[in-house]
């Protein structure tokens, strides 16, 4: 009961569900029929067009598009905004695709998408197979950090898997993952558009992409900040710094009016920084419309 009460308050407040809350209701009913009926079983599911996608019951990483078109609406409207063909994405924490789909599905970018999890892998293989994307995706099952090497990485806890700190490891189920460094993909590759996505480990993956940081491409990071790095002794005051001494700013994305608006500092859960923004903002005012839950972005 606990578990549905956070759907249907993820569903209603959300910007597209709180709009059209019949329609997010029966895509929320009609896929627990779905998923109930077979809970092992892989359901292809309509993204945004042309994209597709497979799940299955509890991948709570791309259900909720299923109930709302875009589950983190601001960062996924601003990705489908900004990023044009030729650009490059680098999707960390990758998870099963949702916005590596988005990135190279949608708008033709090319995208480095980066998953330590051996069994989320295996999905993120299967959905840019499904959409025929093999050539636009480059799929590394690592996991990044502030140096390579291999560390312990937990398992059966979907979205919510992580890197384990040395005393979490007892009473924990985990799998050893291999640890790369960004600036080593950066080397062959020069990404206009990052996402970080790793539970807390944030800041050890800046720290392995000074070089990356530096790069002029680099035009925007949308970052998971949600207080998660105490697991690991981090202060994500330290990333805010470390951001704006690279030149980035905090930013808030309304894909409706196609607005960003500068915060004083990161918000709670993702944050998009941003510099060059003349450049951004003409790229998000340009780009074509897409049609989401009956609206048009």
């Amino acid at each position: 009961m606990e578990k549905i009460k956070r759907t249907f308050g993820f569903i209603f407040n959300h910007p597209l569900g709180k709009r059209h809350p019949a329609r997010a209701l029966l895509k929320f009913l009609y896929w627990q029929l779905q998923s109930n009926l077979a809970p092992a079983k892989l359901i292809i599911k309509s993204f945004i067009h042309p994209v597709k996608f497979y799940s299955r019951r509890g991948l709570t990483g791309i259900t909720g598009n299923i109930y709302t078109g875009l589950h983190e609406f601001d960062d996924m409207g601003f990705l489908l905004h900004f990023l044009r063909p030729g650009d490059i994405f680098f999707d960390i924490g990758a998870n099963v695709g949702s916005y590596t789909l988005l990135a190279s599905g949608v708008c033709g970018a090319k995208t480095i998408a980066i998953e330590p999890s051996k069994t989320t892998f295996s999905l993120l293989q299967q959905n840019t197979a499904l959409n025929g994307l093999q050539k636009k995706v480059t799929l590394v099952n690592a996991g990044a950090g502030a140096e390579p090497g291999s560390l312990s990485f937990s398992k059966n806890n979907d979205t919510t898997n992580r890197i384990l700190a040395i005393g979490e490891l007892q009473g924990n189920d985990f799998e050893q993952v291999d640890i790369i460094t960004i600036d080593s993909l950066s080397a062959t590759y020069s990404p206009s558009l990052i996402k970080i996505d790793v539970e807390g480990f944030e800041t050890a993956v800046l720290n392995g992409m000074p070089n990356t940081l530096k790069h002029p491409s680099l035009k925007a990071i949308i970052i998971e900040l949600n207080g998660a790095g105490w697991h690991y002794g981090y202060d994500e005051q330290d990333i805010h710094q470390l951001l704006l001494n690279n030149g980035f700013k905090p930013y808030a994305y309304d894909p409706l009016k196609r607005a960003l608006e500068l915060l004083q500092l990161y918000g709670t859960y993702n944050t998009i920084y941003c510099r060059d923004s003349s450049f951004i903002t003409e790229r998000l005012k340009t780009a074509k419309p897409f049609n989401v839950m009956g609206e048009t972005i």
